[in-house]
């Protein structure tokens, strides 16, 4: 069975004043989404999923009809707001998705085997997403997973403060734990200096982080499914996220998280004046022949 690769593509874009997930930052008009299923297909993924909010779902689909038609399988699952446990009251004015956790079990009914995360307005890489897609083919433990490392002084922003999942990792490779922190910024010594789950936090430039680029078994969907019940039992956060459920699971034994080594550059957007870059980035992929002109022709 060849790997699925479900994108996240239901954030609102909030700092970004629009929606990222489909704005045309390379040649050709291409999202950064395409960019991943691009690579993701060269690398022997099989299908695509696309979660997105209901409101998107006309303009999504209209819009991967005219550029994906039938040249591989895709399918859309929604990620709705009102999809909590019984009993959990969706505050009122509430618009912001539940978090990636969510996100990942609202499509757990298309998911019929191994798959692979990404987030649809990040680019990372035709290495890492080749490293995922050969994990996914050959490990066949159901309770061993992995996610694509990257060095955080290579996943900054000059337009500001980044969010970032920084990785422990074992002598064996695996991950020992995840912390999400936040607001990380570099200072002059190229240390970065963030908001950690319990304080704030210093960490060197060369620490690994997670930019959500994980490959899970199956099973681990029963995992954020147990997740995402705790996440609504107590609601003390804003959102639930994977490195959260994920972490977890590991400290309870439950899983057993390989961290590879993506070898890719990453880029994303976040901010408003993140675009310019990440345009000039592909264009210079596009000229070192990495990615032809236009995509899907």
């Amino acid at each position: 069975m060849h790997p699925q690769l479900v994108i996240l593509a239901a954030g609102l874009g909030s700092r970004y004043g629009g929606l990222k997930q489909l704005d045309a930052v390379g040649p050709g008009g291409a999202p950064l989404m395409d960019y991943s299923v691009y690579d993701a297909l060269r690398s022997g993924f099989g299908e695509v999923v696309f979660v997105i909010r209901p409101d998107l779902q006309q303009t999504f689909e209209e819009f991967a009809r005219a550029r994906f038609g039938t040249r591989f399988p895709w399918r859309t699952a929604l990620q709705r707001l009102d999809d909590v446990p019984p009993g959990v009251v969706v505050p009122a004015g509430r618009t912001k998705p539940w978090g990636t956790t969510h996100a990942v079990v609202a499509a757990a009914e298309q998911i019929g085997g191994p798959f692979a995360v990404l987030n649809a307005d990040d680019y990372y890489g035709a290495e890492a997403i080749a490293a995922v897609a050969e994990f996914l083919k050959t490990e066949t433990a159901p309770s061993t997973h992995a996610i694509a490392g990257y060095r955080l002084g290579d996943t900054r922003s000059a337009a500001g403060p980044v969010n970032r999942g920084v990785c422990r990792i074992g002598p064996d490779r695996t991950l020992e734990t995840i912390e999400e922190v936040k607001g990380l910024e570099m200072a002059p010594d190229g240390s970065f200096a963030g908001q950690g789950e319990s304080g704030p936090l210093r960490v060197a430039g060369d620490t690994i982080v997670s930019m959500n680029l994980w490959a899970f078994q199956r099973s681990a969907l029963d995992i954020l499914r147990r997740g995402l019940i705790e996440f609504f039992r107590g609601l003390t956060q804003d959102e639930s996220l994977l490195p959260t459920v994920m972490r977890a699971a590991i400290a309870r034994g439950e899983a057993r998280v390989r961290v590879l080594e993506s070898g890719s550059r990453w880029f994303g957007i976040t901010h408003p004046a993140d675009r310019e870059p990440v345009v000039a980035a592909m264009r210079r992929l596009v000229n070192e022949g990495r990615y032809p002109e236009r995509l899907w022709t």
